[in-house]
């Protein structure tokens, strides 16, 4: 068979299958039980990796490649597109929680693994919904059962955990050192984290010395004005006090004069 034919093939199967296909399952395609023939045209394993090797470097430079993953090799889109396709689906993509990561990071690492160790690793009591999701999505099994009183669950991952996070096998996990240093970035970035929270706690007291020297300023002239107009009203009751004062002057000064000229008329009314 032409290899030009095979790569054919070969694509179409994945196109269609919509699964992985391992190299033996694309191998039995051409396996023909009806026909009774020594010469029947079956390609090679190699033959196959090959063909599969070229349809991966022809995906170069276009929106979708071929990737092997831990069942086999699928066309799946490329990561940096996953923005506008998943524009398609309306409903929004499932998140998980912290617990839920955290317990699963721990089984791939750790495994085989019991309930109780990851407990006694996180330091707090894994949820039996952890698990049943874990297990309902396919990604963690019970692999056997510790040899111990009671016979805790011994928990693992599966191919399906893989296919989801794109790995063809567990080495392809980041290692713990490589985790470990990220790790070591955090008191960095807490420190960095303070340093601007000071910053801007200077800043506030800045800001409150200014305002509170305004108001210092504020009230100091409100005083002044204050006692401006107190004495403004003082001298202005003095005027007012010195002008009653003047009319009581001249109301008895025109008394007095009344009192003279009833006088003088009835001394020359006697005369």
């Amino acid at each position: 068979m032409e290899q030009e034919q095979l790569r054919c093939i070969i694509e179409s199967a994945l196109m269609a299958y919509g699964q992985p296909l391992t190299v033996e399952k694309l191998q039995s395609l051409f396996i023909n039980d009806d026909i009774e023939s020594e010469e029947q045209a079956v390609p090679e394993k190699a033959s196959i990796q090959e063909a599969l090797e070229a349809i991966q470097q022809s995906c170069e430079g276009r929106g979708f490649e071929l990737k092997k993953v831990s069942s086999g090799w699928r066309f799946q889109v490329r990561a940096d597109m996953a923005e506008w396709v998943n524009r398609l689906w309306d409903e929004k993509p499932q998140r998980y929680s912290r617990a839920l990561l955290e317990t699963l990071s721990i089984i791939a690492y750790r495994q085989p693994i019991t309930r109780g160790d990851i407990e006694e690793i996180r330091g707090v009591a894994v949820s039996s919904h952890i698990i049943k999701t874990l297990t309902e999505r396919e990604w963690v099994k019970v692999v056997g059962h510790r040899d111990v009183p009671g016979r805790p669950s011994l928990f693992a991952t599966t191919r399906q955990f893989l296919d989801y996070f794109n790995l063809e096998s567990l080495d392809e996990l980041p290692s713990l050192r490589e985790l470990a240093d990220i790790d070591s970035l955090t008191p960095e970035l807490d420190l960095q984290a303070e340093q601007t929270e000071s910053g801007t706690d200077s800043e506030n007291d800045e800001t409150d010395e200014s305002t509170a020297t305004s108001n210092v300023g504020g009230d100091s002239t409100s005083d002044v004005e204050q006692d401006n107009e107190d004495l403004l009203d003082n001298e202005g009751e003095a005027d007012i006090e010195d002008s009653f004062e003047q009319d009581d002057i001249v109301v008895e000064e025109t008394h007095l004069s009344s009192e003279v000229d009833e006088d003088s008329i009835d001394t020359l009314r006697s005369e």
